[in-house]
């Protein structure tokens, strides 16, 4: 007997909890969720979707073991354990993109109870360009806009979408070993960024997204119209070519794109700050306290963009909700 039926968690045992309470009780609804990373996420989803009669307790896979990510979830609860009252909630990866294309995509697509990010994973949305100068004020405390985050990411995501639909057909055809998702980040990465002169970065990527189309052009040349309409489809999806930063790997995105570019926005502000302390008018002690009680105030980058909550005016975020409010009114 598998151990999770053993221990009697599966949707009938809560089916049955909930049976069992009194009819002003709140109904418990279980969320399985990959990670620990993925408990805060899934709560911001849910939050807003509970009510006087549900709620929701987010759940790793097991408190037993520790096996973790989307394939213990899909192995353990798709197709046996799901239901009404017991959800999974999975990073979409490719998933979502592959529309069916393999075993995991339809997993995650076809089964009402299992919800996805839409967007690559968690990690994306903690990205969210439009949120990231909170970020940058949360670490720093300097509220100075001295980069416009949504503009840069969305001329990166214009130069990358045509390497991205190539990327996404590939992996439909199973052809991606010619183009893996390394070979994909390598690409996407930005190198030697230079808040003052982003352009250089940006002109770099895409000669670089130049060289792999042509290589795949000639390696695939009778592609064409199988791209054309792919592209197509991809719109269709919600990825738009200023959004496709959002559908890219999201951990790379997180700590090589990401993570680096804010060090260097965060740096400057934090210079910015110190030496407006530095140069004011007062007295040495004073400026010293002040300096210690500002450099004791700073945050870390990565902690903070993983608190960001700036996703949640996204819309793909809202498709994830609406998602979750159809399943709650078809019950």
């Amino acid at each position: 007997m598998p151990h999770l039926l053993k221990d009697n968690l599966n949707s009938r045992y809560f089916e049955a909890a909930n049976r069992m309470t009194s009819k002003k009780a709140r109904r418990r609804i279980v969320a399985y969720v990959e990670s620990y990373d993925d408990v805060y996420f899934w709560r911001t989803v849910l939050d807003s979707l509970e009510d006087d009669t549900r709620y929701f307790e987010v759940m790793l896979p097991s408190k037993d073991n520790l096996l973790r990510g989307k394939k213990s979830v899909l192995m353990n609860f798709v197709g046996k354990l799901v239901g009404p009252d017991m959800i999974a909630c999975v990073d979409a990866d490719y998933d979502y993109l592959l529309q069916g294309a393999t075993d995991q995509s339809r997993k995650v697509l076809d089964n009402p109870y299992v919800f996805h990010t839409y967007v690559y994973a968690i990690e994306n949305y903690q990205c969210y360009a439009p949120s990231l100068h909170s970020v940058c004020v949360s670490v720093t405390l300097n509220d100075h806009r001295i980069f416009d985050f949504t503009d840069f990411f969305s001329r990166y995501s214009e130069i990358l979408f045509p390497l991205f639909v190539w990327s996404v057909m590939l992996y439909r055809n199973g052809h991606h070993p010619q183009f893996s998702l390394s070979d994909f980040n390598r690409i996407s990465d930005l190198g030697g960024f230079n808040v003052q002169d982003p352009e250089r970065s940006l002109n770099h990527m895409r000669r670089k997204v130049g060289v792999k189309i042509r290589e795949l052009q000639q390696l695939f040349p009778d592609a064409k119209e199988t791209y054309l309409a792919l592209k197509e489809e991809i719109k269709a999806l919600g990825v738009t070519p200023q959004t496709t930063y959002l559908y890219i790997q999201g951990h790379h995105l997180f700590d090589a794109v990401i993570s680096p570019m804010l060090g260097k926005v965060c740096n400057m502000l934090r210079q910015e700050r110190q030496n407006e302390i530095y140069h004011a008018s007062a007295r040495r002690v004073q400026k010293h306290n002040e300096m210690s009680c500002y450099e004791n105030s700073l945050q870390d980058i990565k902690v903070m963009l993983k608190k960001n909550t700036g996703y949640m005016m996204s819309p793909p975020f809202h498709r994830v909700q609406e998602d979750i409010r159809r399943y709650l009114s078809s019950q």
